[in-house]
């Protein structure tokens, strides 16, 4: 990973870290800003739904990239996105820095809108 993606990876590291507890990773990271995006506040769900809490994260961080537009709220108040262009085919570990990068720049724009999580 290259210098900058890893000091703004680690930033984000730090910013969900002191909001919600040390131990974090990568999965962690995207069911909090899945539960962010979808707005209900603390929810159970079932195994389905968390698989798609995760597909809302990704679908969220990758907004501004092009890759995905968002689409609305289903009638069960679900964030729905649209696939704009297929992901390129990457390898695991530019899957992770991709990730880690697009985190690192939403968490920016949390931060820079109210700073809340």
């Amino acid at each position: 990973m290259n210098d900058l993606v890893e000091s703004s990876w680690e930033e984000a590291l730090a910013f969900f870290e002191k909001r919600f507890g040390d131990g974090l990773d990568l999965e962690g990271i995207l069911v909090l800003i899945g539960l962010q995006e979808l707005g209900k506040g603390y929810v159970a769900l079932s195994k389905d739904q968390k698989i798609d809490l995760l597909h809302v994260a990704v679908c969220t961080l990758l907004e501004p990239y092009g890759y995905y537009s968002y689409k609305g709220l289903d009638e069960d108040g679900w964030p729905h996105f649209e696939r704009n262009t297929k992901l390129p085919h990457l390898k695991a570990e530019e899957q992770d820095q991709l990730m880690k990068q697009a985190i690192a720049n939403y968490t920016r724009r949390v931060q820079l809108s109210d700073g809340s999580m």
